[in-house]
C-alpha cells in the first residue's frame, strides 16, 4: 500500500472531490475551471511521461517558470514518479540557473520564457546534461530535439502503462526526499534543501487543521512557486483537503485578481500588506471634515473589535452595535481590495511592522502572522484566529518542539524538520545537531506561549518580500570595482537593496586627478559618482537576479577603521557597529519610500 504522501492525497482528491473545482486559470480574459478528476489526471499523464524520458527514482526535475497550473502538474507528476522537484525563481540569474540544474543533477526541466534558453548555455565550464527541455510558449517556432512543446510533452505518456506510476508509488518511503527547496546560502550559492514525504504531509496536515480549510475555500496562487510558504499554501495544502486555487496571471494588478477571485483564505508577504495599506492610506488621506473624522470613528471601532476577537473574546453589546454601524464602511475598503469574502489572512517569510496589522485590523482584517523557514517546511510557529498576538510569529505548531537555546538562538525539532542539505554534509550537521534545527534566528516566549523573533544570528537578509539574499557575494562585487574599498549591502525589512560604499584612497585621487578633480571630499565628486554608477549598473547587478540589485548607494567621507570598532582585528566588516554609525546615511536612502 502507498505511503501517506502529497501524490497519493492527489489520488484521494480524484476520487472523494472528483467532481469538484480544483484550480482555475485565466485565457482570453476568461476565468477556466479544471475539476480535481481531471487535474489528478493531467498529473498521471504527466508522470507516465517523465518516466518515458527517463526519470529514476530519486532523481531531479527543475521548474523555471511562473504561478500557472503547468508548474504545480509537472512537481506533482515528478513526486509522483518518485522524482524531486526543485523550483527556479523567475528572477534568478543565469549563474543561479545553471547551478541549480547542475546541483540538483536535473536532466529535465520545465521552462516558460523561450528567451532564457540562452541561461542554459554556460559562458564557461561544462555544457548542463539536460536531456529535454518541456517549453511552454514558443516550442513550435524551434527546431531542435532537446526542446518539446508541453503537448508533445503530454503525448509521450502514451509509451508507459499506468502500472509503472501504481510501481513508483509503492516503492515510495516516507523518508524519501519530496522535493529540494533551493535558498540562499552564506557564501552566494544557494543551499538544496530536502524535504522528505513525511515532511510535506505532516506539515500540510497539520496547516490544513489550522486554517479549518476545505473544498469550499478559495486562495490566490501569485507569490513565487519555489518559496516552500507558496508550496505549502497552494499546493501541499489543497492536494490534503480539496480547497480551490486561482493562478494569477502575472500581468493583471493583484487588486484587480482578488476583486475577481473574492478568496476566503490569502497569504501574502509583508511587502504586499505594505501595498495595499498605501493603496488604503491614499484613498483615505483625501477625506476632509466629517468623512474622515467617521473614518477614524470606524477604524477605531473595529480595531477594538478585532483585538478582542484575537485573544478569543467577545465584544460588549453596546461595542457590537457600534461595530455593526462601523463595518458599513470597512466592507466597502475590503470589497475594493478583493478582500470581502476573506475568513483568513495570513502573513509570513519576513516580519511585518505592527503598523500594518493595526491599519487592517480598522478595516476588520486579522492579519496572522507566521514564521518558519524553509528546513522546516515554512512552519515554527503561528498565530490562529482566536489566538492571535500583534507583535509576535503566534504560537509552536502543535506536535513540535520549539526552545531556546543559552544565546537565545530558536531551536525547532518535528516531523516537519528537514533531511538535510544536499551534497553539504557540512552545512548539514552546523544546522541539524541531534534533530534539533538551528534557525540562526533569535527570539524570546511571553508568559503565555507566544514567539517573538527578535533578532538574526546569520548575515542573510530578508527583504519586505520575503527573499533571503546573502550580501557577502554582492559586496565581493562591489570592492571589485576599482574605486571601492568596503561595501556593506542594507535590505533587511527594506523594500529593495542599498549600500553603503568607502573609496579606496589611493585609487580614488588618482582617478580624480586625471580627470582634473583634486582634493578632499572626493566622496561627493561627480566624476566620481558617474564612475561607481557605471560600476554599479554595468559590472555588479547584471551578476545577480533582480531581487539583488543595488538600487541605491551612499559613499561614505572615510573608510571603517579597527579603532573606531567597525572593523575586527582581521578586517571583517562589523555590521551592527556599521548600521548604528551610518544610521543617518542609511534611512536617507530609504527616506521617500
Amino acid at each position: 500500500m502507498p505511503i501517506d504522501s502529497i501524490p497519493a492525497r492527489l489520488l484521494e482528491r480524484q476520487v472523494q472531490h472528483g467532481a469538484l473545482p480544483a484550480y482555475h486559470h485565466r485565457r482570453d480574459e476568461v476565468w477556466h475551471t479544471v475539476t480535481w478528476a481531471r487535474f489528478a489526471s493531467e498529473v498521471h499523464t504527466a508522470a507516465r511521461s517523465l518516466v518515458h524520458l527517463g526519470l529514476a527514482p530519486g532523481q531531479a526535475t527543475c521548474l523555471l517558470c511562473s504561478n500557472r497550473p503547468e508548474w504545480v502538474i509537472f512537481a506533482h507528476a515528478t513526486m509522483m514518479a518518485g522524482g524531486t522537484p526543485a523550483g527556479i525563481y523567475t528572477t534568478s540569474s543565469p549563474h543561479e540557473v545553471q547551478y541549480i540544474i547542475d546541483h540538483a543533477g536535473a536532466r529535465l526541466l520545465l521552462l516558460e520564457d523561450p528567451r532564457r534558453l540562452e541561461d542554459l548555455r554556460p559562458r564557461r565550464g561544462p555544457a548542463l546534461r539536460l536531456d529535454r527541455v518541456v517549453l511552454l510558449e514558443g516550442a513550435d517556432t524551434i527546431d531542435d530535439p532537446l526542446i518539446s512543446s508541453w503537448e508533445r510533452f503530454l503525448a509521450l505518456a502514451e509509451q508507459t502503462p499506468r502500472s509503472a506510476i501504481d510501481a513508483r508509488m509503492e516503492a515510495l518511503q516516507s523518508d524519501d526526499v519530496a522535493t529540494l527547496i533551493y535558498t540562499s546560502g552564506t557564501t552566494g550559492d544557494p543551499k538544496a534543501v530536502m524535504l522528505t514525504h513525511h515532511n510535506l504531509a505532516w506539515t500540510a496536515t497539520t496547516a490544513a487543521a489550522q486554517l479549518d480549510t476545505g473544498p469550499g475555500d478559495r486562495s490566490v496562487s501569485f507569490l513565487p512557486l519555489p518559496n516552500i510558504a507558496e508550496q505549502m499554501f497552494t499546493v501541499h495544502v489543497p492536494a490534503t483537503v480539496g480547497a480551490q486555487i486561482f493562478y494569477a496571471a502575472p500581468a493583471t494588478p493583484l487588486p484587480e485578481t482578488l476583486r475577481q477571485v473574492q478568496p476566503t483564505l490569502f497569504f501574502a508577504v509583508p511587502r504586499i500588506w505594505e501595498k495595499l495599506h498605501a493603496r488604503v492610506s491614499t484613498q483615505l488621506d483625501e477625506a476632509t471634515g466629517v468623512r474622515a473624522a467617521l473614518v477614524a470613528w470606524a477604524m477605531g471601532v473595529s480595531r477594538a473589535v478585532t483585538d478582542l476577537h484575537s485573544q478569543g473574546k467577545r465584544p460588549t453589546a453596546s461595542l457590537w452595535l457600534r461595530h455593526q454601524l462601523a463595518q458599513l464602511l470597512s466592507s466597502r475598503i475590503r470589497a475594493q481590495l478583493g478582500l470581502s469574502r476573506v475568513r483568513i489572512c495570513v502573513t509570513g517569510a519576513a516580519p511585518i511592522a505592527r503598523e500594518i496589522l493595526e491599519f487592517f485590523a480598522g478595516l476588520d482584517l486579522t492579519i496572522h502572522e507566521v514564521y518558519g523557514q524553509s528546513e522546516d517546511c515554512g512552519a515554527t510557529a503561528s498565530n490562529l484566529p482566536g489566538a492571535t498576538r500583534p507583535g509576535t510569529v503566534g504560537r509552536p505548531l502543535p506536535g513540535t518542539e520549539v526552545r531556546l537555546a543559552d544565546d537565545g538562538e530558536i531551536l525547532v525539532r518535528g516531523p516537519h524538520v528537514f533531511r538535510g542539505y544536499l551534497h553539504d554534509e557540512t552545512a548539514t550537521s552546523r544546522t541539524l545537531v541531534d534533530g534539533w534545527l538551528h534557525t540562526g534566528d533569535l527570539g524570546a516566549f511571553d508568559r503565555a506561549g507566544f514567539l517573538s523573533v527578535t533578532g538574526r544570528r546569520k548575515e542573510i537578509i530578508v527583504t519586505a518580500g520575503g527573499k533571503n539574499i546573502a550580501p557577502k557575494h554582492i559586496e565581493a562585487a562591489l570592492r571589485n570595482l576599482p574605486l571601492i574599498s568596503q561595501a556593506v549591502v542594507i535590505g533587511d525589512r527594506r523594500r529593495f537593496l542599498s549600500a553603503l560604499l568607502t573609496l579606496d584612497p589611493e585609487a580614488a585621487r588618482a582617478f580624480a586627478a586625471e580627470r582634473g578633480r583634486s582634493g578632499n571630499n572626493l566622496h561627493d565628486a561627480l566624476v566620481i559618482q558617474q564612475a561607481i554608477e557605471r560600476g554599479v549598473d554595468e559590472e555588479v547587478n547584471p551578476l545577480f537576479a533582480r531581487v539583488e540589485h543595488i538600487c541605491r548607494w551612499t559613499i561614505l567621507p572615510r573608510d571603517f577603521s579597527i579603532e573606531a570598532g567597525e572593523l575586527t582585528p582581521t578586517l571583517k566588516i562589523k555590521r551592527r557597529v556599521i548600521y548604528e554609525h551610518f544610521n543617518h546615511e542609511i534611512e536617507e536612502m530609504y527616506a521617500d519610500v
